[in-house]
């Protein structure tokens, strides 16, 4: 069956840097659209970042724009998001999510069919 396992979250200050992965199987990752959603405390979970199959096309959350890159390795059916300058407001439990039907990129949370547990990043001031 299809498994997301993320990895890679942690505390970091304030204008530090993380990379969290995600590693899938059960699948043919090559075929999936990729995104990384985040909920913080006492609030929805939202969009953060979508790589297409290829990875030739991304889409950012305005709020992370410029400070996180989404990147996948086919190869190595594993998903990576790169944040840098990170802020106390990025404090959240961040998912991956595989959509199998997708074409391009997929913002909406309701087009992923699977979901990891989720990593915890922690940004301090």
């Amino acid at each position: 069956q299809v498994q997301l396992v993320e990895s890679g979250g942690g505390l970091v200050q304030a204008g530090g840097s993380l990379r969290l992965s995600c590693a899938a199987s059960g699948y043919d990752f090559s075929t999936y659209v990729m995104g990384w959603f985040r909920q913080a405390p006492g609030k929805e979970r939202e969009f953060v970042a979508t790589i297409s199959r290829s990875g030739s096309t991304t889409s950012y959350a305005d709020s992370v724009k410029g400070r996180f890159t989404i990147s996948r390795v086919n190869a190595k059916n594993t998903v990576y998001l790169q944040m840098n300058s990170l802020k106390p407001e990025d404090t959240a439990l961040y998912y991956c999510a595989a959509d199998e039907a997708g074409i391009g990129v997929r913002r909406a949370l309701g087009a992923y069919d699977y979901w990891g547990q989720g990593t915890q990043v922690t940004v301090s001031s």
